[in-house]
């Protein structure tokens, strides 16, 4: 009866509150670690892990990295242009189902832009750059992207990040 008990409770602070609540936890052992700060350290999610993630998802729903390590110089432009259609729609579904993307320039290319602002993250001056750096704007030759919004699936437990896809065997 604890055991339904528990069930209920934690189905309920986990879909209000977010988390298990702390004596459920305690009880099936994962409360805090008494392991030290070493562990925690250990523990932390790198810069590099979500880049990895996306490598890691291409690969599985796309097989970007196995199309990419091949060396295609032997085919033919028939037969890498078929491959590429596959890829590119399995790759870009991929792509959209865990990043929202938007261009940072919402406008026509080959139309003149107005220079909003002059960040050098956010726009890059081409041609007849003033000395100074400063533009009112110019013909927009790429509207650039930006990730609005990034979802990606949390790494479990004991998955490393820089693996990005199992080596595969069969067994016979």
């Amino acid at each position: 009866m604890k055991r339904l008990s528990f069930a209920f409770r934690s189905f309920f602070s986990i879909l209000f509150g977010g988390k298990l609540p702390a004596d459920i936890a305690k009880f099936y052992g994962f409360g805090p670690s008494k392991a030290g700060p070493a562990a925690k350290a250990a523990a932390q999610v790198r810069a590099s892990d979500g880049a990895l993630q996306i490598l890691a998802i291409l690969q599985r729903d796309a097989r970007l990295l196995d199309f990419l390590m091949e060396d295609i110089s032997g085919y033919a432009d028939d037969q890498v242009g078929a491959a590429v259609r596959d890829l590119h729609q399995q790759a870009r579904a991929a792509l959209t189902r865990h990043v929202q993307l938007a261009p940072v320039i919402d406008g026509v290319e080959g139309t003149y832009a107005k220079l909003e602002s002059p960040e050098p993250n956010t726009v890059k001056l081409l041609g007849n750059v003033p000395a100074s750096g400063k533009a009112q704007g110019g013909t927009l030759r790429h509207k650039g992207w930006r990730a609005n919004r990034i979802d990606l699936p949390t790494l479990t437990g004991g998955q490393k990040a820089e693996i990005l896809a199992p080596a595969e065997i069969e067994i016979e």
